[in-house]
C-alpha cells in the first residue's frame, strides 16, 4: 500500500502543530515576600528567560493598571512586540512588608535546559529592579529559597501536587 506525500503532510504538520498542546507542565505555588520599603505598591513580574538571556514568556504579573507597566523597562519591551495575553496571570501589586502569593504554570520540558524564572520590580518613581530574583530552573534550585536584591526580601516555590 502506498502512501501519499498530500495525505503524509498534513499528518505531519497536524502531529507538529498539537505537540505544544500537549505539553506536560507542573504548577508550583510562588511566595513573593517585600522588604519594608516606603513608598507605593510595587509592581512585579514574573517571566520564564532562554538559555539565551531573552524573554520568552510571562507567567505572572503582580500589577493590574497597565499605565504603570512602562516602568518595567526591559519586560515591557518584550510585552509591546510580544503583544501576550496577560488577563489570566494578573493580580494586584504588593506593597512594602507585605506577601503575595501566586501560581505559576511551567513547561517540565523547559526543567535543566538552562532556562531560568526571573522577578523584576518597579516602584513608582523609585528604582527598577531588572534582576531582582533570578531562580535557575533546575530541579535542585526551583525549591531553594532565592534572596531578592531590590523590593523582594525572598521568593520561594513549591511545587503544588
Amino acid at each position: 500500500m502506498k502512501f501519499s506525500l498530500r495525505f503524509l503532510l498534513p499528518i505531519v504538520a497536524f502531529v507538529a502543530f498539537t505537540s505544544d498542546a500537549f505539553a506536560q507542565s507542573s504548577k508550583y505555588k510562588c511566595m513573593i515576600q517585600m522588604t519594608s520599603y516606603e513608598g507605593e505598591a510595587a509592581y512585579v513580574v514574573v517571566s520564564l528567560i532562554s538559555p539565551k538571556g531573552g524573554y520568552e514568556k510571562t507567567l505572572s504579573v503582580l500589577g493590574t493598571d497597565k499605565q504603570w507597566y512602562n516602568t518595567l523597562k526591559d519586560w515591557y519591551k518584550f510585552q509591546a512586540k510580544s503583544k501576550e495575553k496577560l488577563s489570566a496571570v494578573t493580580g494586584a501589586s504588593v506593597g512594602g512588608g507585605d506577601r503575595a502569593m501566586r501560581t505559576i504554570e511551567i513547561e517540565d520540558s523547559k526543567m535543566n535546559k538552562g532556562y531560568k524564572l526571573r522577578f523584576e520590580s518597579a516602584v513608582e518613581e523609585q528604582k527598577y529592579h531588572v534582576t531582582d530574583v533570578e531562580i535557575p530552573l533546575t530541579t535542585a534550585a526551583i525549591t531553594e529559597k532565592a534572596t531578592g536584591k531590590g523590593y523582594i526580601r525572598l521568593v520561594k516555590l513549591n511545587k503544588v501536587q
